[in-house]
């Protein structure tokens, strides 16, 4: 019996236009209640959300039965994390923070299993096996990892002719936020410097054959990234869904 086959993948590599949210709650109950309103997939935030390995295996565990995706984002691409996160039972990961063709080539190493990568090997005991329950899981875990590296300086602007260029880089990402302040517009990511230099990396990516990503809560530039050819687009994040929902009643009735 072989690994599970990764959905977000094959959906990925078919062509698909894919709409996820941002979940940064920490919470498998608040990722349950997200699992059932209907996104292709639903991000766990291990970066900048207050999550660490046993909150994102909850929320793993209550997403998968539903009928959207999971990934994770790390804080980095430390392989020890990276081996943590698969052994956990992940299988799609978004590595932020990417400048560099070497620093994506250690990522995809990160996620495989030698001699493709240099992955440890604690399969089993692991929950991405289902603690030895799947044999083949070793000779086929490989092929279903879904890698998305996450591009945010103009550092990674400048390697990602080269990132494209890799084997085992499913999707790139491009992160408009941190770009914005890498560019000397911090906090304005809709300067048209910034809008640019995304429309840019997104048609760039798009031409290579690989899905291009990104994140946006503004519906007029989620339409202009689809058009430019985003097919990994974040609509939202639960969080600011949240908040904006509860201050919208509280100021409705005080």
């Amino acid at each position: 019996m072989p690994a599970p086959a990764n959905r977000l993948k094959h959906r990925l590599a078919g062509g698909e236009t894919l709409h996820g949210c941002w979940l940064g709650m920490a919470d498998p109950y608040a990722a349950e209640m997200a699992a059932t309103c209907g996104f292709d997939w639903l991000l766990i935030d291990g970066e900048h959300a207050p999550n660490d390995l046993r909150s994102t295996m909850a929320q793993l565990a209550v997403i998968e039965p539903s009928e959207s995706l999971p990934v994770v984002r790390l804080r980095d691409g430390d392989p020890a994390r990276i081996k943590q996160m698969l052994d956990a039972g992940a299988q799609s990961l978004l590595i932020p923070m990417i400048e560099s063709v070497d620093q994506a080539q250690r990522a995809v190493q990160a996620t495989r299993y030698p001699p493709e990568g240099i992955r440890g090997v604690g399969s089993s005991l692991a929950r991405a096996s289902r603690f030895s329950a799947i044999p083949d899981y070793l000779k086929t875990a490989n092929a279903e990892i879904c890698l998305i590296l996450q591009i945010e300086s103009r550092a990674g602007l400048a390697a990602l002719d080269g990132i494209l260029a890799l084997e085992g880089v499913d999707c790139v990402f491009i992160g408009p936020a941190d770009l914005a302040a890498d560019m000397g517009h911090l906090g304005n990511a809709a300067h048209p410097e910034v809008r640019a230099a995304v429309m840019d990396a997104i048609r760039r990516i798009a031409a290579s054959g690989k899905a291009a990503g990104v994140l946006s809560t503004e519906d007029a530039f989620i339409a202009e990234c689809k058009a430019a050819g985003a097919r990994f687009v974040g609509v939202g994040i639960d969080v600011l869904m949240f908040v904006e929902a509860m201050r919208a009643r509280a100021k409705r009735f005080r």
